[in-house]
């Protein structure tokens, strides 16, 4: 929200309005994410996870499905491959048969990361990644992060509250406090910023910028 202009930003990706887009639609656009809580599917595999994660244009259509009948084995192939590399680009080799409620805190961190690389996406929005896990599983996260950003392409919007791991990742830093930014700058400036040391450890008080 501009405050000075009072009004709604609309919200571009690639410069293409998403601002009021249904979920899908913007995943169809490219923009995937991961959930602070691991949403994973727990009855099912960790290999199934992906696969149920994949985008499947024939599939998602009866009449593909009994009609077109090669053509969709030949996209669930293609998904069930992409999976299985996703499985060991992710090292959970060890775990692709297990059912994904079983996993470690760390691992369910790490399918939801798989799961939203099964998308093809373009941008991934990832919600406190690194919440609730020991620090070698945090370590792993953030380099296949950078791998994935260096050689893939992928931009990665972080939300996290740790700022040692944040400057792992992030040549910038953007702020928010009750739903406004508060300030943008590196993680060495926002370390020393007052307004975020007294709006996140001296009660709140601070003037948000508009």
């Amino acid at each position: 929200y501009d405050k000075a202009a009072e009004r709604f930003v609309p919200i571009l990706l690639e410069a293409i309005d998403i601002t009021r887009l249904k979920p899908h639609q913007r995943a169809e656009k490219g923009l995937a994410r991961t959930f602070q809580i691991p949403q994973e599917f727990s009855r099912l595999t960790v290999l199934e996870n992906l696969m149920a994660a994949a985008a499947m244009p024939l599939g998602e259509n009866v009449f593909n499905v009994m009609f077109r009948r090669s053509r969709f084995l030949g996209e669930e192939e293609a998904v069930y491959r992409a999976a299985r590399e996703t499985v060991t680009f992710l090292e959970l080799d060890r775990v692709i048969d297990e059912k994904a409620g079983n996993l470690s805190g760390g691992q369910k961190k790490l399918l939801e990361l798989g799961r939203a690389l099964m998308r093809n996406p373009r941008i991934i929005l990832l919600d406190e990644i690194g919440a609730g896990i020991n620090r070698t599983l945090l370590v792993k996260i953030a380099e296949k992060i950078k791998l994935l950003n260096r050689e893939r392409g992928l931009t990665f919007c972080l939300i996290e509250h740790d700022l040692d791991y944040v400057s792992r990742l992030c040549d910038g830093v953007v702020v928010m406090a009750q739903g406004r930014l508060l300030m943008r700058g590196t993680v060495d400036e926002v370390r020393r910023d007052e307004r975020v040391i007294e709006a996140y450890f001296g009660g709140g008080k601070y003037e948000a910028q508009g």
